[in-house]
């Protein structure tokens, strides 16, 4: 195996990443919802942006739990870092995602939304993600984490159980074609699989 000393050397510093991760979350945003306000997306605007910021929020989801194994894999542990700030990007995301819903497809009806969360199962586990993933972008927060104390790893342990969830929700909410949510089921298990160790501890 080639050594992957070498390529970490040459990385950016953190900063410069954090403000590459800022502009590639951002920017997708003001595209899709600057094209969508003068109807230029698509013959469903509405349908196109919610299913944007659902695909942007699982993209950076999964990003999040690629750091941690790329960075043991080129020795760069202070990749680490950006984990959180990706995070907390998921969890916008999910949220405009979310209001998206609301907003656009039943004008805040909430007695209606939470019909549907009992009643479309789909949107039953992608409520329980939203759940989890605001409970960890809240813990987020420097101050709550030192309060925490152990506890904090073990809240956010269900970052995994949310990225199971928001699969689960992007595959039953496809109707046609689920070339997609398979594609992402797979993403999810190889990444999953990379942290087979850490589970089996917690089993023993």
């Amino acid at each position: 195996m080639p050594n992957l000393r070498v390529f970490p050397q040459n990385l950016p510093p953190i900063w410069l990443l954090k403000t590459c991760i800022h502009i590639c979350s951002l920017l997708p945003l003001v595209y899709i919802y600057w094209f969508a306000i003068f109807d230029n997306v698509s013959a469903d605007p509405v349908k196109e942006v919610i299913h944007f910021t659902g695909i942007g929020a699982l993209n950076l989801l999964l990003i999040s739990l690629i750091i941690s194994p790329l960075a043991r894999l080129i020795k760069q542990g202070k990749l680490i870092n950006l984990r959180r700030v990706i995070g907390l990007y998921a969890f916008f995301y999910v949220s405009l995602h979310v209001l998206n819903f609301l907003f656009f497809e039943i004008q805040f009806d909430l007695s209606l939304f939470i019909e549907e969360i009992f009643d479309r199962p789909y949107i039953t586990v992608g409520f329980v993600a939203l759940i989890i993933l605001t409970a960890l972008a809240v813990t987020s927060i420097n101050a709550i984490r030192k309060k925490m104390g152990i506890n904090w790893q073990k809240l956010h342990n269900l970052t995994y159980l949310a990225a199971i969830l928001v699969v689960v929700h992007f595959y039953w909410s496809v109707k046609l074609d689920l070339t997609s949510p398979l594609i992402y089921m797979v993403l999810l298990l190889i990444l999953l699989y990379l942290r087979r160790e850490k589970f089996r501890r917690w089993i023993n």
